[in-house]
């Protein structure tokens, strides 16, 4: 095996992350002529300056020879790379606002990787573009930077589908990544478009329809007010963010099948029918913890359950409610659905429900041979298709390293005298990248937990296997291939 291993070569790496900063360069054009706008010019002249620097720096490293291939480990360091770099050029103009570096480093963190925890006590009293900007950032996170890059600059083929990481559709692949890659940004600008438009007609306001309309499309979960949905005055228009963070939870693949096949395209997608199956439990479960430990008739206990559970399920990290004082039952059926997350191929975190039914169907075939004859055969299969063996230790291996980072991160918050249960809530919150919190993530939390939580959030986005290929040490020394 090993002979059959290269590590990275710095060429490639360089080549596209250059390309990459520079569609980077070209979104952050978007707060910058938002700043000016809003009449913010001490930002603006923050959002230029690094907007020329981004783009200069990866105009220059573009323009490297193109390899004819690219691996699989530098795919997987290019994206961390991005991702960090994402976060990393939101600091300074989120310390025009008055946040220290550690607190604007988590902000921009929870933005990029479109989690929505916040160290912020209070939004209400920050600038417009102090709530633009997290948005914004939770926007282009959902869709993923580097999806926007395939479709933009890198040329189609083997290296831009592994760096976009969409092989659970490959079936869909028509023509080429570049085309697949340009569909998903349509249906995500259309869910956008149609989500502004929507909530600006019910009466949110069109600055603070934009803003959640951003953070439910991108199952990101900023919001304007402090009481998160609770801020908002009118059940429907409650009821109208969740949707959207159901429909960023559904694969965006599922939106260019129905344009085609009908709405039959989602009723046959099973993905689909357990998110649902999923946030109906998980809002009934809810729903009877809060009518039997709360001052809560069943209409209210309903009402609540379902949003919260959907916004957990659907990992936006919406609220109606102050987390710390449901009780141990509601936040448990909360943690268990923020671990599950959303559907694969879309905006939404967690281990991802593709996952689940792998290992499901793998636990029913244990069970099925158990009663069989030893010549007998049983494969595990979703639908028609067979699973491969590689697609099950996939689904194995992410579960397992998800379960390892959470325990580990758990464990420092427990060893640092934070309540077991409100921590493991924080944590599963950060690493499923929902944001909802507990109530421990408080300006005033240690500064270390503050990095845990960033940490967290990083690997959760990425899925932690793309970190751990970044640190394993033959992806850097070892033999190199040739071209």
């Amino acid at each position: 095996m090993r002979a059959l291993s290269y590590s990275v070569r710095l060429l490639p790496i360089l080549k596209y992350f250059g390309q990459i900063s520079v569609v980077l360069a070209l979104l952050s054009l978007v707060p910058l002529a938002v700043s000016i706008l809003l009449g913010d010019y001490h930002t603006s002249l923050r959002y230029l300056i690094i907007v020329v620097s981004v783009f200069t720096t990866g105009f220059f490293l573009q323009r490297l020879p193109t390899p004819k291939r690219i691996q699989t480990n530098e795919a997987m360091v290019i994206t961390v790379f991005i991702f960090l770099l994402g976060a990393l050029v939101m600091i300074w103009p989120i310390t025009a606002s008055g946040l220290s570096f550690i607190d604007a480093f988590f902000e921009s963190v929870s933005s990029v990787t479109t989690t929505g925890l916040s160290v912020v006590a209070s939004v209400e009293d920050k600038t417009p573009m102090f709530l633009f900007s997290r948005s914004w950032a939770q926007w282009v996170g959902g869709l993923g930077i580097v999806i926007l890059s395939v479709a933009i600059m890198i040329r189609p083929g083997l290296a831009a589908k592994r760096i976009g990481d969409i092989e659970d559709y490959e079936e869909d692949l028509v023509g080429s990544t570049r085309s697949h890659a340009r569909r998903m940004i349509i249906v995500y600008s259309l869910l956008t478009g149609f989500g502004i438009i929507t909530l600006g007609l019910l009466g949110t306001g069109w600055f603070n329809s934009v803003i959640y309309t951003f953070s439910a499309v991108s199952t990101g979960g900023f919001s304007p007010h402090n009481a998160s949905l609770a801020g908002l005055d009118s059940l429907s228009l409650q009821v109208m963010v969740t949707l959207l963070s159901i429909a960023g939870a559904v694969p965006l693949v599922l939106y260019y099948r129905s344009f085609k096949d009908g709405i039959g395209a989602f009723i046959r997608d099973r993905q689909f029918r357990w998110l649902l199956l999923a946030g109906v439990i998980t809002s009934l479960l809810v729903a009877l913890f809060l009518f039997n430990g709360h001052e809560f008739n069943w209409p209210q206990a309903l009402r609540h359950g379902f949003l919260n559970a959907f916004s957990a399920i659907s990992t936006a990290g919406f609220t109606t409610l102050d987390i710390s004082q449901i009780s141990a039952g509601a936040k448990i059926a909360l943690i268990c659905s923020m671990f599950l997350g959303g559907c694969a191929g879309s905006t939404a975190g967690g281990i991802k429900i593709l996952r689940l039914l792998i290992v499901t169907q793998v636990i029913y075939v244990f069970f099925q041979r158990a009663s069989m004859p030893r010549q007998a055969i049983a494969e595990a299969s979703i639908g028609r298709r067979r699973l491969q063996p590689d697609e099950i230790q996939g689904a194995m291996s992410i579960i397992l390293v998800y379960l390892a980072c959470i325990t580990i991160s758990w464990l420092i918050f427990v060893g640092m005298g934070h309540n077991a249960l409100d921590s493991l809530f924080e944590v599963v919150s950060a690493v499923g990248t929902v944001g909802l919190s507990s109530g421990i993530t408080t300006p005033d939390l240690h500064p270390l937990l503050k990095m845990v939580l960033c940490a967290d959030m990083l690997l959760g986005r990425l899925e932690i296997l793309a970190w751990l290929v970044l640190f394993y040490p033959r992806t850097w020394i070892g033999r190199k291939l040739e071209e």
